[in-house]
């Protein structure tokens, strides 16, 4: 999960849909299950808590946005001032946006229901950053891993990271079988793509696996 601090008063989460999994969190129980929606909800803020010191306390109002990897949650909270409450929202006049009184789950439900509506076909890939923590690690997963999916190569902050997507022509089992075969020289990081793309160095765009299997031996 990637948790960014906008300003004094707003933070946002981007938390993927395999990241909900691993904390131990069904896709489809967010959408539906009000108590496990607002355990989601708290942990993250929680985490917030703990590493922006965004504490939970006087009003929210928490903007949900559905993208097709995971969730992207914008929470403001109020400001109190001579006994009201001040709101300053960041958010666009096309975005959902809902007090967190009316619960998180109300939110996640009505843009599910929105995109069924507007037919957006979701598709069945899977995509992981692979963190790494020695280079010899990434270059023994290259010559391990000959699979034909689709890899780039980056690094961040000293870490090289391998950012691969296993597309629909694999069935779930078979996605999970490669991911667990990669996991054994690597492991799923909580930096997100997006933070890697904006702050970090492309070091082979594509078919990044192939290549260094081809540069090195």
């Amino acid at each position: 999960m990637d948790i960014e601090r906008i300003n004094e008063s707003t933070i946002k989460f981007y938390i993927t849909y395999h990241d909900m999994e691993r904390r131990g969190f069904n896709k489809d129980e967010i959408w539906y299950n009000r108590e496990r929606g607002e355990e989601l909800f708290f942990e993250m803020m929680n985490e917030a808590n703990d590493q922006e010191n965004f504490e939970l306390n006087g009003p929210l109002w928490v903007q949900v946005h559905a993208l097709d990897k995971g969730l992207e949650i914008i929470v403001t909270r109020g400001q109190m001032s001579d006994g009201s409450v001040k709101l300053e929202i960041p958010f666009d006049d096309d975005k959902d946006e809902m007090p967190v009184d009316n619960n998180i789950v109300d939110l996640l439900d009505s843009q599910f229901a929105k995109e069924k509506d507007e037919d957006i076909i979701k598709d069945h890939s899977l995509s992981v950053v692979l963190g790494f923590r020695d280079f010899e690690d990434v270059i023994r997963l290259s010559h391990t891993f000959t699979e034909d999916v689709k890899t780039s190569f980056h690094s961040f902050e000293g870490t090289y990271y391998i950012y691969v997507t296993l597309d629909e022509k694999y069935s779930d089992d078979e996605q999970d079988n490669m991911l667990s075969r990669m996991l054994e020289f690597g492991y799923e990081s909580d930096i997100t793509i997006h933070r890697i793309y904006e702050y970090g160095k492309e070091i082979l765009k594509e078919n990044a696996l192939e290549q260094l299997r081809n540069s090195f031996s």
